[in-house]
């Protein structure tokens, strides 16, 4: 499977050029959210990613509401919105969590673990998209001090993902990490072709 991946483009027409000349080359598209500058154009963003005319599964960043971004994402036909929720690609399973990002205790996020630990199996390849990084990752690392997700690091170790896709610190952008055999990847707002 080859992914397109990216983040935090925030209305950047440039980088939804890079997207759509990416995808020709995706199976799938993962956004892990901040498409926009607090939602201005998020609609006509949405509709220009709707006319790749490949599955886009997408997160809310912290420039969109939750609530927003649902009822966006639900008027197109390719865009599936995956917070708090799932998808299933073969033996692929995405796992979504947007928002975040100002706290090293996400709440949300740790609420959230009980229902994402249901839905995996021991088939399951499964591929975490969330906006916010892991804690005390190069993912998160900004100049010493560490500003990651605690939950999310502790879900990485206890349910060991193949693959985090994450966002938000853009000093961070193009990065990749590792925990135990998880990879992590910041994929920019350029995007990244991921193969599996």
């Amino acid at each position: 499977m080859k992914i397109l991946a990216f983040v935090d483009i925030h209305g950047s027409s440039a980088c939804l050029k890079e997207i759509e000349k990416k995808s020709k080359k995706a199976d799938i598209i993962l956004c892990a959210g901040d498409l926009t500058v607090f939602e201005q154009s998020l609609n006509s963003i949405l509709a220009r990613l709707n006319k790749l005319k490949k599955t886009i599964l997408v997160v809310h960043g912290n420039h969109e509401k939750s609530s927003v971004m649902r009822k966006a994402c639900a008027k197109f036909k390719n865009i599936i919105y995956i917070h708090k929720r799932s998808y299933k690609n073969n033996d692929f399973l995405f796992l979504g969590h947007g928002g975040g990002g100002f706290s090293t205790e996400n709440k949300s996020f740790a609420d959230s673990f009980p229902l994402f630990k249901k839905k995996i199996d021991d088939k399951s390849k499964v591929i975490f998209l969330s906006h916010e990084p892991p804690y005390k990752t190069k993912l998160d690392d900004i100049s010493g001090s560490y500003v990651g997700s605690k939950p999310l690091k502790k879900f990485i170790k206890e349910l060991k993902p193949i693959l985090v896709v994450c966002g938000h610190l853009h000093e961070n952008a193009n990065k990749t990490d590792k925990i135990g055999k998880t990879v992590i990847i910041n994929p920019g707002p350029k995007g990244k072709i991921i193969k599996l």
